[in-house]
């Protein structure tokens, strides 16, 4: 089952290798892994998305926890919690499909943050589901040629 993971740790050089080492040495994969400071600058959110089981997943916590730059660990899928990813998609675009190209934009809630003469740089943020689902779009379609993917991977925070 895909978990998610939150930390929040000291914002101290070696805190991230720490963690992501603890993932590795025990032979767990890191699906996605995000890491930026929060409000308080002292302080960084590490999201990591992994596959496991519940027993695997809470011994990752334990172990998680266990690490002196570590504050709190949760797994948010286990709770009500919010997670967004961000994908930047570029295509190319001819006169002739960019009508339809404009159409599923428009559907999947996009913003075109970059336009030159033959390419248009696409930004969605949404649940992986929803990014997953406009790459598929373009993909099954013959309106265009993806040039570009780039993902930010999960971020996320309980509700409430």
């Amino acid at each position: 089952m895909r978990h998610i993971i939150s930390v929040l740790l000291e914002n101290e050089f070696g805190a991230l290798s720490r963690v992501a080492g603890l993932f590795s040495a025990r032979g767990f994969n890191i699906e996605s892994l995000t890491v930026a400071p929060t409000n308080d600058p002292t302080l960084s959110r590490m999201t990591i998305v992994s596959m496991g089981d519940d027993a695997i997943i809470e011994q990752i916590i334990k172990q998680t926890n266990k690490l002196v730059d570590v504050v709190k660990v949760s797994d948010l899928t286990a709770e009500k919690h919010i997670e967004r990813e961000l994908l930047l998609l570029k295509v190319s675009v001819e006169p002739s499909n960019q009508a339809d190209i404009d159409r599923i934009i428009d559907e999947h809630g996009c913003k075109i943050v970059d336009v030159s003469e033959n390419t248009y740089t696409i930004e969605l943020a949404g649940q992986g589901a929803h990014v997953d689902s406009l790459i598929e779009e373009f993909e099954k379609s013959d309106v265009s040629n993806i040039l570009e993917v780039a993902r930010t991977g999960v971020t996320g925070v309980s509700q409430g």
